[in-house]
C-alpha cells in the first residue's frame, strides 16, 4: 500500500524510459488529457471530476524526447555531492565512514583564507579533522589521499525523495541513480 504523499506524486520519463522529475498528480492529468504522455503505471486511486475520472497515474512517460544539455549543468556545491565525491572517504586517514561520521575539512582554513569551495572541502572524520584542526595539512603533517576537485560527473536527475519512501512501481526506473543492495 502506497502512502498517500506518494500517491500525490507521478515519475515523469523521458520517451527513452530515463527519468526527468517527479511532477503532482495534478500536472500529470494535464499532461495526460493533453495527449503529451502514456501511462506505465497506475496507483489503486482515483480522481473524480464532475463527467470524468482517472485513476492517478504512477508513472508516465513522454511521447516525445526531450533533449537534456547535460555540458552546462554543473554538479551542485552541496553535502551529498560532496560525500559522493570523495566516496564517503576520509580524505587523510582513507577509512570509509557513514554519513553522521563524516565531517567537512578546509584544506586551507578560513582562517588562512581558504574557502568553501569544491577545491578546498574535503570529507574527514572527526578524529582526522580534530588532529589537523585549523592548519595546512602541511603545517600538521598530514597527507591528504586525493586532492580536491570540481567533480566531473553531471547528475541528470536529483531526487529529493528517498528510493526506499518512493513507490515500488517507480524502482525499475530509478535504477542507474541508485546503488543496489547486495542482498537483493
Amino acid at each position: 500500500m502506497e502512502s498517500a504523499i506518494t500517491m500525490e506524486r507521478t515519475l515523469l520519463l523521458n520517451s527513452t524510459f530515463e527519468p526527468l522529475k517527479i511532477i503532482s498528480w495534478q500536472r500529470a492529468i494535464t499532461l495526460l488529457t493533453q495527449g503529451k504522455v502514456e501511462v506505465i503505471d497506475f496507483y489503486d486511486r482515483e480522481v473524480r471530476g464532475v463527467s470524468v475520472t482517472f485513476r492517478l497515474p504512477s508513472i508516465l512517460r513522454l511521447l516525445k524526447l526531450v533533449k537534456i544539455r547535460r555540458a552546462s549543468r554543473e554538479v551542485r556545491f552541496s553535502r551529498a555531492n560532496i560525500y559522493q565525491r570523495d566516496k564517503h572517504t576520509c580524505q587523510y586517514c582513507g577509512n570509509r565512514y557513514s554519513t553522521e561520521e563524516l565531517t567537512f575539512d578546509h584544506v586551507v582554513p578560513q582562517v588562512q583564507g581558504g574557502g568553501a569551495t569544491w577545491e578546498n572541502i574535503v570529507t574527514a572524520c572527526l578524529t582526522c579533522n580534530n588532529k589537523k584542526g585549523g592548519r595546512t595539512p602541511r603545517e600538521a603533517r598530514m597527507r591528504l589521499i586525493r586532492q580536491p576537485v570540481r567533480p566531473k560527473w553531471t547528475p541528470v536527475v536529483t531526487f529529493r525523495l528517498g528510493v526506499r519512501n518512493a513507490p515500488m512501481s517507480w524502482r525499475d526506473y530509478l535504477y542507474w541513480n541508485v546503488e543496489l543492495d547486495k542482498g537483493g
